[in-house]
C-alpha cells in the first residue's frame, strides 16, 4: 500500500505536468514547424536534466546511461513522443488526450502478461468497457478513419511498453539519468528530422512556449519514472492518468474553444468510469 501510494502521487503529478506541456508545445507549433518544436524542446529538456545531474551529483553515474534497458526506454520514448505530438498538431487537443487515455488499459493487459500482476474478471471487464469508450472517442467509420487518431493509438502502445520497461531498470541507475537519456533521445530524433525537413527561423513567442514546455517535460519525465520505479502495482497507478482528461477538456476549451461532440463526451465518460472502477476494486481488495 505504501508503494502504491507513492506511485499514485508521482503519477498524478506527472499527469498534470505532461498535460500542460502538451498544450504549450501545441501553441508553439502554431508558428514553428512541429518536428522542429519537438526537437528544440528536447534540447532544452536535456539542458534542465543536465543541470539537475550536476547539482545533485548524479552525473557520477552518467556512464549507466548506456545500459541497454535505459537506451531502449529512451528510444521508445522518442518514438511515442514524436508520433503523439505530430498527431496532436492535427486533431483537437481534448480528443488526442482522450485517445491517449487508453494507456492505463493497455498497461493493465501488459501488467498481467509481463509483470504477472493479479488482475481479476472485474478489472478485465473495466478494461473492455474502457476500450469501447476509446472507440466512441475515435468514432471510426468504414472508409473514413482519421489516420491521426490511429497514430495517437500507436504512440500509446509504444508508451505502454516504455513504462513496463521502467520496472526492469537496474536500481543502480539514478532516475535523473533515465530522464536525461529520455530527453536526449527525443532531442536527437526531433532535431535530425527537422534538419531534413529544413530548419526554420523561430519567433520569440514560439521559443518562449518551447522553453516553458521543456521545463514541464523534464519534470514530467522525473515524476513518471519515480512512479514506475516505486514498486507499486502498475495496473493501479496507471488508473490515475484518467485525471488528465479534465485538464485537457478545460485547456482545450479555454485556449482553442474546442468542444467534443456528444458521442466523444460519452466515450470520455466511459473511459474515466472504467478507470475509477479499477481503482475502486483495488481498494476493496486491499
Amino acid at each position: 500500500m505504501v508503494d502504491n501510494t507513492r506511485g499514485i502521487l508521482a503519477m498524478a503529478a506527472s499527469v498534470v505536468v505532461f498535460i500542460f506541456n502538451d498544450a504549450l508545445i501545441k501553441l508553439a507549433a502554431e508558428s514553428i514547424p512541429s518536428v522542429q518544436a519537438i526537437g528544440v524542446r528536447g534540447l532544452f529538456a536535456t539542458l534542465w536534466c543536465s543541470l539537475a545531474l550536476m547539482v545533485s551529483g548524479a552525473w557520477r553515474h552518467l556512464r549507466l546511461a548506456v545500459h541497454p534497458l535505459v537506451m531502449l526506454r529512451g528510444g521508445l520514448e522518442s518514438g511515442a513522443a514524436i508520433f503523439y505530438l505530430i498527431a496532436l498538431f492535427q486533431i483537437p487537443f481534448a480528443i488526442a488526450t482522450a485517445i491517449n487515455l487508453s494507456t492505463p488499459l493497455v498497461l493493465t493487459v501488459l501488467a498481467v502478461l509481463i509483470l504477472k500482476e493479479d488482475v481479476r474478471w472485474r478489472r478485465w471487464t473495466a478494461v473492455t468497457v474502457g476500450f469501447l469508450g476509446v472507440l466512441l472517442v475515435i468514432q471510426p467509420r468504414p472508409g473514413d478513419i482519421n489516420a491521426w487518431t490511429w497514430l495517437v493509438l500507436l504512440a500509446t502502445l509504444i508508451g505502454a511498453f516504455r513504462d513496463i520497461i521502467a520496472r526492469y531498470l537496474p536500481p543502480a541507475v539514478p532516475t535523473l539519468v533515465v530522464s536525461f537519456t529520455t530527453a536526449l533521445g527525443v532531442a536527437f530524433v526531433g532535431c535530425i528530422w527537422a534538419l531534413f525537413e529544413g530548419w526554420q527561423p523561430m519567433d520569440w513567442r514560439g521559443l518562449g512556449f518551447i522553453i516553458a514546455s521543456s521545463l514541464l517535460l523534464a519534470a514530467g519525465y522525473q515524476f513518471l519514472v519515480v512512479a514506475l520505479r516505486s514498486g507499486g502495482e502498475i495496473s493501479v497507478m496507471a488508473s490515475f492518468r484518467y485525471s488528465s482528461i479534465l485538464w485537457a477538456l478545460g485547456i482545450g476549451y479555454v485556449v482553442w474553444g474546442e468542444v467534443p461532440n456528444a458521442l466523444a463526451i460519452a466515450g470520455i465518460v466511459v473511459i474515466v468510469g472504467s478507470g475509477l472502477y479499477i481503482l475502486h476494486r483495488e481498494r476493496v481488495r486491499h
